[in-house]
């Protein structure tokens, strides 16, 4: 036997580990491949995609990368149109993956910030809620495949998961957990909270609730805006509450904690997705912050284990006040509310901002009628985005 073959027989058998399918192979998902290569309990990945020679291509890259760090993982490539219901779901029985990120989206939410900055900020007034139907749609078709193909698989949501899993929850096809959003405004608030209080943030332990509308707001604003939120701030190892200046804590965000955005903060998702990724390759039980968890509406701290999420609330905090929260927030990102079928009715004042600009007026969707929806405003954005060019 060689010395190199001792070297491998010595290792963590790769069959013992799980199987992490990555669907939709853009900027976040590549980010997020090359840290879970980078990490031995997380470095056996699948990509799945249309362009199965670019993603192959993509795969290879983050191979190389985690080598040069000496990191030996693997890294395959499927074929996968999730518009392909029945051949998506013959896919996932084949290669049975144990947990699935899906990076997937018919528009990424970047796509408005090309815009020249007034239309931009404009445009963004009708906040995240009316742009739903770009982010259901694939969710749907993939979480349809999902329950055809029989597989016991997990899957990790990070296109608008605060809305796509409340309403694929009311068909029970709701993703597993999401991730960014919540999770991305907590390091921020962690450093501010430690700047306040005078201690070094490992010594500080947040809990925070709250919608995609509140971790977009703050850190562009400094304040909360319309957001409903509960935020618990702890010190001495979680065991002391500590009060503390709200107002103070959030204006940092946009003045001596403020950080890129854009394609280059989808660093800071990634980071989020993996920490949820690896809790769950791992079955730690690592405390995170994750948007719907179990198909709950906005974000949460949790517990996260093989399985999901479990809700890790703040003493005081009951689980029907954190929804009712989260539904509140969500209202100010542009959805009034989610019927017991799927259907989502949007807010007014929103719409009508998309309808002024656009000509796209959407009161209410069935879930069903998503994926015309979202073709619709796909094109209306398209035409309205020419005109700048």
């Amino acid at each position: 036997m060689s010395r190199h073959s001792r070297t491998r027989g010595t290792a963590q058998s790769p069959a013992k580990k799980p199987l992490i399918m990555l669907v939709g192979m853009g900027d976040l998902s590549a980010k997020v491949l090359t840290m879970l290569l980078a990490d031995p309990a997380t470095d056996r990945v699948v990509l799945a995609g249309r362009d199965t020679e670019t993603i192959r291509r993509r795969g290879n890259l983050a191979l190389f990368t985690a080598t040069n760090l000496g990191r030996h993982g693997s890294v395959d490539t499927v074929h996968m149109d999730l518009r392909n219901v029945e051949a998506t779901a013959e896919t996932l029985a084949r290669v049975r993956p144990d947990i699935v990120f899906m990076g997937g989206s018919l528009q990424s939410w970047r796509v408005i910030t090309q815009l020249p900055k007034q239309t931009f900020e404009e445009l963004d007034e009708a906040q995240f809620g009316p742009w739903l139907p770009m982010h259901l749609t694939l969710n749907h078709l993939l979480m349809r495949a999902v329950r055809e193909s029989g597989v016991e698989t997990r899957v990790v949501n990070a296109a608008f998961p605060d809305a796509v899993g409340p309403v694929l929850d009311k068909v029970g096809l709701a993703p597993t957990i999401g991730v960014g959003n919540v999770a991305n405004i907590v390091p921020a608030l962690t450093h501010g909270a430690a700047h306040l209080l005078g201690e070094h943030p490992a010594d500080v332990e947040l809990r925070l609730v709250a919608q995609h509308y509140f971790s977009h707001y703050v850190p562009r604003f400094g304040d909360a805006g319309k957001g409903a939120y509960h935020l618990d701030v702890r010190v001495d190892g979680g065991d002391t509450r500590a009060e503390i200046d709200h107002h103070a804590l959030f204006a940092q965000l946009d003045h001596r904690l403020k950080r890129l955005g854009g394609i280059d903060g989808q660093l800071l998702t990634a980071s989020s997705a993996v920490r949820v990724l690896h809790g769950m390759a791992t079955d730690s039980g690592v405390l995170a912050h994750a948007p719907a968890p179990g198909g709950l509406p906005g974000g949460y701290p949790v517990r996260v284990h093989r399985d999901g999420g479990t809700l890790d609330l703040p003493d005081g905090l009951t689980r029907e006040e954190a929804v009712r929260l989260n539904e509140d927030c969500q209202r100010a990102d542009g959805i009034d509310r989610i019927d017991d079928d799927g259907t989502v009715h949007f807010t007014e004042a929103e719409m009508s901002v998309m309808n002024r600009l656009l000509g796209y007026d959407c009161p209410s969707m069935k879930l069903g009628d998503c994926a015309d929806w979202a073709d619709e405003l796909g094109r209306k954005y398209a035409a309205f985005a020419a005109g700048f060019r």
